[in-house]
């Protein structure tokens, strides 16, 4: 069923992408006061089901790339996302009927509904990563069959390059993110372009509402005075992502974090407030494992999610420092990302972490 989007769901969306984002997918605070300024000119915006997009219709996705870290330098002005999907438009010579997330987490949970306010477009509520991943073929589009090439991708000076690899979606974010470096680390993207009925097969639904579900579940349980770890685990019982399990409670003791090769790379550690238990986490944009005390608790594609440990207000990797207290959470993710295929495009061997995928629900007890 479709719905209208308005400003009075945002902050309650960007706190669900937040946590949907595993830490990273860029800090959605900046893509909310965008889509509320854009929605303040243009009016609510049409979030369609994905059960209701025609079989041929043309969706192309639309998002931002590039390391975390550099956003909160180089702010976009609201024009480059829609810039990228004209120039692919232009390159297809077919106009977009809908756009829609790539991921559901972080900033590009926004950028959609940004290029949506901007063009009239409505945006299909799906994605194709059902979290955030650092690289553009880590796509359950790609992992069944739908080729990102050709894409789009724009600058901040109006710059737009067009990049065709053909079938191999590893090429083509290889040479996307040489294009993002020299633009200097950030850029925005047009990609995966589809047919409805392509959209029907290989995305991950109702993702948006998902990560609205999230957010307000955590506000509610705030206004109220009950446990938001608690009552979100209540909540996702009855969704794709049905099972959260707390992995840690404790305060960071350690972050190392650096900017390279288009990334925001780095680990973090904490300890257990009784002081008896450790954490480790290893992040590549997103936080890809949490172990305790030497032990894998949580591995990608699951989401590892950080929480601050009083409002559980979720923490990004690039805002991770040292005291803070902290409440690290793993929720299970959809089946249609744990099959084969997909695990050998985004499991932990895609990453070069030497573990094997076992899904959070087996690793930590209910």
């Amino acid at each position: 069923m479709s719905w209208q989007l308005t400003e009075e769901h945002l902050a309650d969306l960007a706190r669900g992408a937040a946590v949907l984002g595993t830490g990273g997918g860029g800090d959605p605070h900046v893509g909310r006061l965008l889509v509320q300024q854009a929605i303040r000119g243009s009016g609510p915006i049409t979030v369609l089901d994905p059960s209701e997009v025609d079989d041929d219709a043309l969706v192309i996705p639309t998002a931002q790339m590039g390391a975390p870290t550099v956003v909160h330098e180089k702010i976009p002005s609201g024009e480059e996302p829609v810039a990228a999907l004209r120039a692919l438009e232009a390159y297809l010579g077919a106009e977009a009927a809908a756009t829609m997330p790539i991921e559901c987490g972080g900033i590009n949970s926004m950028i959609p509904l940004l290029v949506a306010a901007r063009t009239g477009l409505p945006v299909v509520d799906a994605d194709g990563m059902g979290r955030a991943f650092p690289e553009l073929q880590m796509e359950t589009f790609g992992v069944y069959g739908v080729t990102g090439s050709p894409m789009a991708v724009a600058g901040e000076r109006g710059e737009t390059a067009v990049i065709d690899a053909g079938s191999d979606n590893a090429r083509m974010e290889w040479l996307a993110r040489g294009v993002t470096i020299r633009l200097g680390g950030v850029a925005h993207i047009a990609e995966y372009s589809m047919s409805g009925a392509d959209v029907k097969r290989t995305a991950i639904p109702r993702t948006l509402t998902l990560a609205h579900t999230v957010g307000k579940a955590i506000r509610e349980a705030r206004e109220r005075n009950a446990d938001p770890v608690a009552h979100l685990a209540e909540v996702l019982r009855g969704t794709l992502y049905g099972h959260l399990r707390v992995l840690f409670r404790g305060k960071v003791s350690d972050v190392e974090r650096r900017t390279e090769a288009g990334f925001a790379r780095g680990r973090a550690a904490a300890v257990s407030f009784d002081g008896e238990h450790s954490l480790d986490l290893v992040f590549q944009n997103e936080n890809l494992v949490a172990l305790v005390d030497g032990e894998v608790r949580c591995v990608v594609p699951d989401l590892v999610c950080v929480l601050d440990s009083e409002q559980a207000e979720p923490i990004t990797t690039e805002t991770l420092r040292y005291g803070q207290r902290i409440t690290v959470i793993g929720i299970s993710t959809p089946d249609l990302m744990r099959t084969p295929e997909a695990l050998a495009v985004f499991g932990p061997e895609a990453f070069g972490l030497p573990y094997d995928f076992r899904p959070v629900e087996e690793l930590v007890g209910p």
